[in-house]
C-alpha cells in the first residue's frame, strides 16, 4: 500500500514543546513488542530472568559510554518491560536545531532510547540467528520528567517494588521459569 498521509500518520506522545536535552531525571518505561515476556518471569516477587536479559542489562549499563552526559539511576528489567531513571547531568553542547518529525536531536532522551532499543534488537537477533531483523520492542516509549525530589523518590520506590507487585500486574502472563535473579541499583 503506498503512503497516504490521511491514514499513515504517527502521533508523538512526547510533550510538544519540551526540550528533551534539558538536565534532569527522566523515568523511562520501554515495553517489548506485543508485551511478550521475553525476559523471563517473576515467581514470589523474585525476578527469574533469562539469557536475553543480559543483553538488555548490559546495553542499559553501556548508555553512559555512548552518551557521557547521561547517568543511570535505579532500573529494573521485568519480563515484558524495562523501568529506569536516566539523568541528563550536563548541558549538551550542540547547534540550535528546530524540532521536526522524524529528526532526532543528538543526545536527547528519544535519541538515547532509540539507540538503546536498536542495540538490544540487533544483539538479540544475532543470538537468535535471525536473518531478517525482527523488532524486540513496542514502538515508542513512555517517560515522566521529575521536577522534585518527592516525585523522584516515589518513582524509585515504584521501580524497586515492581517485581513484588507483578502478581497484580494486568500485563503478567504465564511464562517459563528461569534460574537467574537480577535487580539493578546503580547509584552515581
Amino acid at each position: 500500500m503506498p503512503y497516504n498521509p490521511d491514514i499513515h500518520h504517527r502521533r508523538s506522545i512526547r510533550l510538544k514543546h519540551y526540550n528533551y536535552t534539558q538536565q534532569g531525571a527522566y523515568f523511562i518505561t520501554i515495553c517489548t513488542k506485543n508485551k511478550q515476556c521475553i525476559f523471563g518471569d517473576i515467581k514470589q516477587g523474585e525476578i527469574q530472568l533469562n539469557l536475553l536479559v543480559t543483553i538488555a542489562r548490559d546495553s542499559w549499563q553501556e548508555i553512559p559510554q555512548h552518551f557521557p552526559h547521561i547517568k543511570l539511576d535505579v532500573f529494573v528489567i521485568m519480563p515484558n518491560h524495562i523501568h529506569g531513571i536516566l539523568w541528563i547531568v550536563e548541558k549538551i553542547k550542540r547547534k540550535e536545531q528546530s524540532r521536526s518529525f522524524g529528526k532526532m536531536i543528538p543526545g536527547s532522551i528519544p535519541c538515547v532510547i532509540r539507540s538503546y532499543k536498536s542495540a538490544v534488537t540487533k544483539k538479540i537477533n544475532q543470538i537468535c540467528n535471525q536473518t531478517n531483523i525482527s523488532s524486540v520492542w513496542q514502538r515508542n516509549f513512555y517517560e515522566h520528567i521529575h521536577r522534585n525530589q518527592e516525585s523522584l523518590e516515589a518513582t524509585r520506590n515504584y521501580i524497586i517494588n515492581n517485581p513484588v507487585n507483578w502478581d497484580n500486574d494486568p500485563e503478567n502472563m504465564d511464562t517459563i521459569y528461569y534460574d537467574d535473579t537480577l535487580f539493578f541499583n546503580v547509584p552515581f
